[in-house]
Order: C-alpha cells, then sequence, then structure tokens
C-alpha cells in the first residue's frame, strides 16, 4: 500500500487578508495588515466583537472575541473595518478552484483551509515539498494573501503542521517526525483537545502530547470513556480517515463528518451540529437560497445509520432559525446510542422567501435580520484546537463555556 501524502492549506488571517485585498483593488491606500485594525462586527449592537485582528493590533494586546470597546482601550488607534462574507465567499471559491488543479481529491474544511490528497500522484510531482512552496508562492503571487501548507500522511498531521509558525510557511510532520514536532507540544496543542478536555489532561499530569502519547489507557478510559482512544492516537500521530469531497447538488446541501470518538456526550453533538447548520445556512445564503425542510442524519458505531426531518412554517435561510429545528429534530430523534457520524442536510430548496408575517411582527424586520445574520455568521475551526463561540450561539442560549477557545479559524 502506497504512503497517504495529504496537504492542508490554511489561509494566514482569512478575514483580515481578504479585506486587505479588497480595500486595496479598490484603492485604499495602506495594506490593513500592516496597520493596527481589525474586522469586526457593529459595535452599536452586542454583537460588535472582533472577528480577525492584523499581527499589529495583537501586539496591543488585542485578542480575537473581544469587544470593540475593549480592543479600542487597548490600542487607541485601531482601525475598524466590517466583514464583507460575500467578498469572503468568492475568495474562498476561487483558492479552491486553484487548488483542485493539482488533484481531484478535494475536502473543503471551512471557508478558509482545505485537505488535499495527493497520494498517488508521484507520476505527476516527483517532490512534494517543492510542489507545497510552488503552491503557496503562486497563491501570494496571484492573489495577494498568504498561506501555510502542511504536509503529512494524514489529515490530522497536516492539520497539525500548517498550525506551526505563521505565516507564509510550509511544514511537514511525517511519522518520522511525531516524537521530535508532535510530543513537545501542550496537549492543548492537539487537534480536537477542546479547553475543558485540555485542563482534565493537565489534572492528570498529563501535559505534553507525549505524556498523552504515553499515558496508561486504563487511565484515560476511565476520565474520558470513549474519548480516550481517539486522544491516544492522536497524540502518537494516527488517523485514518479519509480525505472527502462533498457534494454540491442544488437540490439539498448538506454536511456529515465522521466524527474523531464515538460521541455519547448531547452537548457535544450539539456543538457538531450548530458548527455544521452555520455551514449550510452560509452556503444557502450565499446561493439566494431558502430551505423548508431541515434533516438531521445518524451512523451509529455498529454502522446503523437513520435521519429524521422536519418542514419549517418559513423558508428561510438564518441560522438561528434553521439551528432551532435541527436541534428538535435531534432531541426527538437521537437514539442514545454511541454516534461516529452526524450530519445536517437542507431541502425544499426555494429562491422565494414567502414568509408569513405574524400579527406583531413588522415587514421590515427580514431586512435589518439580514443585515444582523451577516455578522452573525461564523468564523469558522480556523485556530487548530481552539475556536471562537459565535455571538449567535449565545442568541440561541446555548453556549455555556463563553470562552472555550477557538481557529472555522
Amino acid at each position: 500500500m502506497k504512503e497517504r501524502i495529504i496537504f492542508h492549506i490554511d489561509v494566514n488571517n482569512a478575514f483580515l487578508s481578504w479585506s486587505a485585498v479588497l480595500l486595496l483593488k479598490q484603492g485604499y491606500k495602506q495594506d490593513i495588515r500592516k496597520i493596527p485594525s481589525i474586522i469586526g462586527g457593529d459595535e452599536k449592537k452586542r454583537h460588535g466583537i472582533v472577528l480577525a485582528k492584523s499581527p499589529v493590533a495583537k501586539k496591543f494586546g488585542v485578542v480575537t472575541a473581544e469587544t470593540l470597546y475593549s480592543a479600542k482601550k487597548k490600542c487607541p488607534p485601531l482601525q475598524i473595518f466590517p466583514p464583507n462574507y460575500e467578498w469572503y465567499y468568492e475568495k474562498s471559491r476561487e483558492l479552491m478552484k486553484y487548488l483542485s488543479k493539482y488533484t481531484p481529491v478535494m475536502e473543503q474544511f471551512s471557508v478558509d483551509e482545505c485537505f488535499l490528497d495527493m497520494t498517488g500522484t508521484s507520476y505527476l510531482y516527483n517532490d512534494y515539498i517543492s510542489l507545497a512552496y510552488k503552491m503557496k508562492d503562486e497563491i501570494k503571487n496571484k492573489f495577494g494573501y498568504t498561506v501555510n501548507v502542511g504536509v503529512a500522511n494524514n489529515k490530522l498531521c497536516a492539520k497539525m503542521a500548517s498550525d506551526f509558525e505563521k505565516p507564509d510557511k510550509v511544514h511537514t510532520l511525517f511519522k518520522n517526525e511525531i516524537k521530535e514536532k508532535l510530543w513537545p507540544l501542550p496537549v492543548g496543542d492537539l487537534f480536537m483537545v477542546g479547553k475543558k478536555t485540555s485542563l482534565e489532561l493537565q489534572n492528570l499530569n498529563i501535559k505534553t502530547v507525549k505524556d498523552l502519547a504515553e499515558a496508561n489507557d486504563s487511565l484515560l478510559y476511565k476520565h474520558f470513556k470513549n474519548q480516550s482512544a481517539y486522544l491516544k492516537e492522536a497524540a502518537n500521530g494516527i488517523d485514518s480517515s479519509p480525505v472527502e469531497m462533498r457534494s454540491s447538488k442544488n437540490e439539498s446541501i448538506s454536511i456529515s463528518e465522521t466524527l474523531p470518538y464515538d460521541y455519547e456526550d448531547e452537548e457535544k453533538l450539539k456543538e457538531v451540529l450548530f458548527r455544521q447548520t452555520e455551514e449550510v445556512a452560509r452556503e444557502l445564503r450565499y446561493k439566494k437560497q431558502y430551505t423548508k425542510t431541515v434533516a438531521v442524519i445518524f451512523k451509529n458505531n455498529r454502522f446503523i445509520s437513520y435521519s429524521a426531518q422536519t418542514g419549517l412554517f418559513n423558508a428561510t435561510d438564518k441560522t438561528e432559525e434553521i439551528y432551532k429545528s435541527v436541534k428538535e429534530v435531534f432531541e426527538k430523534n437521537w437514539r442514545q446510542d454511541p454516534l461516529r457520524l452526524i450530519g445536517v442536510r437542507l431541502a425544499n430548496l426555494t429562491e422565494k422567501r414567502e414568509k408569513q408575517l405574524s400579527l406583531f411582527e413588522e415587514a421590515n424586520e427580514n431586512e435589518e435580520e439580514d443585515k444582523i445574520q451577516k455578522t452573525l455568521d461564523d468564523i469558522n475551526r480556523k485556530y487548530g484546537s481552539t475556536k471562537i463561540a459565535p455571538a449567535s450561539l449565545k442568541l440561541l442560549g446555548e453556549q455555556k463555556n463563553k470562552n472555550k477557545y477557538k481557529k472555522y479559524e
């Protein structure tokens, strides 16, 4: 069997970089990547938070997810620019189209990152490291922003490699480099190890990835149950998950993922479903479509698949409205079995909103909701194992850990 070769491409500081490209294109005199600047929501509303920050702003102590008011106190000369999600998705599609010429097996992981399965292409490319540098440099010269490229034998290690030193770098994390490059990292840096799990591991005196890789299996299972197998394998750089291409059928929009271990915790599953809902809802809004049917897809650890769906009273493209139905379908139909895969599907799509207003609802509320929704869009898994908690999650009352992060991106 041929050794797998997986690339992970991650745009450096995507939202700010893509906004900088647009502003320069429009004649703006400064590159906002080189000044104290941020991409942020409307500070007049409660979702006015830092979505992305420039390296200069970072030096002032500005952090992602803090309020604009707090950021400006730290950095008085800070310049604030609004997010432009339509432009971000245009740049994302442009990047994915460019990368698809290198291999037909590509998985877009979020708006600003993807995996490429280069296995079996050695007859085309003699040196994969040189190819990674070629991609990186071409993207910089052709599109005006930088990326990191991770090269490894599986998706986990490619993802970890691309998160090493930034920006504009190529890193490898092959099997023979696990002990040298992966093991010295803090255990919280390991992909899919959240803040809570990291703290629990540290309380067990497991502080580095090496400590986790060499930890007692019985000890891990006692504290982490089904998650323990994933933790041990990840710490040893083991991952067999395939690079999976997503369907782009017009009659429905769906997303599903194989979980890193069998999930039995309801809150963890809801976190996955919320992230998936944001992904499909953003795609729906980009296509200027609305959904009238929401479905949840389940596959348990015995490989038994089942699904359930519900119709919506009004066709919608709102993340909050869609997730409300997703959550209801999940709660009514999950069989409390350990799940190895879960997904969301939107069907019965239409190009007309056809919203029926209640007696107490103003017609112009839709326009205001549309404006707010743009700010509530997800930043995506972007920063490795950490992730900003979206403001829309707060509005839904689901967020129990306000500062979970971290990373879509």
